[in-house]
């Protein structure tokens, strides 16, 4: 999970504040250097952690804090509020031209997930009513140009490519024409990155950025490079010039520090965060709620918006009426459960939960077992599903054998069937008289 070290390290010092029911300046001063400690280790910019902790410690030692009924969530706030400041208080939402097609330009090194990106925010606008085009100019990396056919592919998004024999500048020029022919609103130029920051590469940046004129600069950085993203954007904001970041592979092992240092080190805001490898895993960049789940709060509003997303509606009033009835069967299992995997992984979404990060982080979330429970269901036959009791010993054996598991692993999920369905009958109890309540039950997911 994202941010694990640091939010660890963070509910420990905020523990230690609660905990005491007066603070001293003495108090304030050792917690500010634990916080400190915590975002170097987490890779944050010396700078920028030196101005956090001041301007926290600042505010903390003052006389509202002092007298405050419960300094130390007081202090707590503090932290939430510098936070939320130093990556950008509000979402930085993109700019568009007024005169389509808008053209955004994408630019950064190797690595760091710039092609699979350019076709995941074009999915992102797809899914918002635009008509993108993905271009292919980078003539340089090896498959690079497949790559970008495959993944826009994949989404329904065409690519225009020239192959790998002309001019990156020219092929910019000819893919925003093309766009301009068939009536695209926005063009995503996926343009070439190296190892490591280079002239020649810079020199060729600029020639498309100077020709072509985009309506944005985006720079993808990978968020597990730590300090060394956080170079890379300060570099290629004084040579190119940028106007936002896109960090990626935030779904990973990262200690942070890019997320919180990238916006104090440029001023130029981070716009999206990809946080998984699908093609849908990418989000818009909220400081507020990156703060949140970094502090180990949660983040309810993202969680909500992935159910919306993702659940269909029509099939969430179907089950409310099931619950009302008291009617569950393996269908309905299944259903749900398939719904919740096109969330995300679950040890992400419980992170999302207020609490629940912290109480769940040494619990193993095996998406493999996921996969085993829709095997089996799917090894039913229909009836079956629909009516359990017919799932006799010699049944349970031949759905055993047609899903490739254990016959103890097909009693165990009769057994949590039985015990949802239990439930079920409860909340449906519940429920009954009580509909005109509006909104009650009615939860994304």
């Amino acid at each position: 999970m994202a941010f694990e070290s640091l939010t660890d390290k963070f509910q420990n010092i905020f523990q230690g504040l609660k905990k005491k029911g007066k603070l001293s300046e003495a108090d304030v001063k050792a917690a500010m250097k634990e916080v400190k400690m915590a975002l170097l280790e987490a890779d944050v910019n010396f700078k920028v952690v030196k101005q956090f902790v001041e301007a926290v410690r600042e505010r903390s030692i003052g006389q509202e804090v002092m007298e405050s009924l419960t300094p130390g969530q007081h202090v707590i706030k503090i932290v939430q509020e510098e936070m939320v400041r130093l990556m950008g208080a509000e979402k930085t939402d993109l700019s568009f031209s007024p005169k389509p097609p808008t053209v955004f330009m994408m630019v950064g090194l190797q690595g760091a997930g710039k092609t699979t990106t350019c076709a995941k925010l074009a999915g992102l606008l797809k899914k918002q009513g635009k008509k993108p085009l993905l271009a292919a100019c980078d003539i340089y990396r090896p498959a690079a140009i497949k790559q970008l056919q495959v993944v826009g592919g994949q989404l329904g998004i065409p690519v225009f490519s020239m192959g790998d024999q002309h001019d990156p500048v020219d092929i910019s020029k000819a893919a925003v024409a093309h766009g301009v022919q068939n009536h695209h609103d926005v063009v995503i130029l996926d343009t070439a990155g190296r190892l490591h920051i280079d002239e020649a590469m810079m020199e060729e940046l600029v020639a498309i950025k100077e020709q072509i004129g985009p309506q944005e600069v985006l720079l993808v950085v990978d968020a597990m490079t730590g300090q060394d993203a956080v170079n890379v954007a300060e570099t290629f904001n004084g040579k190119i010039g940028i106007d936002g970041v896109i960090l990626t592979k935030l779904d990973g092992d990262t200690r942070g520090g890019a997320a919180l240092s990238v916006r104090a080190v440029t001023q130029k805001p981070i716009k999206f965060a990809c946080v998984g490898e699908k093609l849908t895993d990418i989000e818009v960049f909220h400081p507020q709620r990156m703060t949140s789940r970094i502090l180990g709060m949660g983040d309810v509003l993202t969680l909500i918006e992935k159910a919306q997303e993702s659940m269909d509606g029509k099939k969430a009033a179907e089950m409310e009426q099931k619950l009302r009835k008291a009617e569950f069967t393996f269908e309905d299992f299944l259903d749900q459960m398939q719904q919740i995997k096109k969330m995300g992984s679950l040890s992400d979404l419980m992170g999302m939960i207020p609490g629940m990060g912290q109480q769940m982080k040494n619990v193993e979330f095996d998406e493999k077992e996921l996969s085993k429970v829709e095997s089996i269901i799917l090894s039913m036959t229909k009836a079956e599903r629909s009516d359990p009791d017919l799932l006799t010993p010699s049944r349970k054996k031949r759905i055993a054998a047609g899903s490739g598991n254990s016959l103890q692993d097909v009693n165990r999920l009769v057994k949590q069937y039985e015990a949802s369905k239990k439930m079920m009958k409860q909340m449906g109890g519940m429920m009954k008289g009580k509909k005109g309540k509006k909104g009650m039950f009615n939860l994304p997911f």
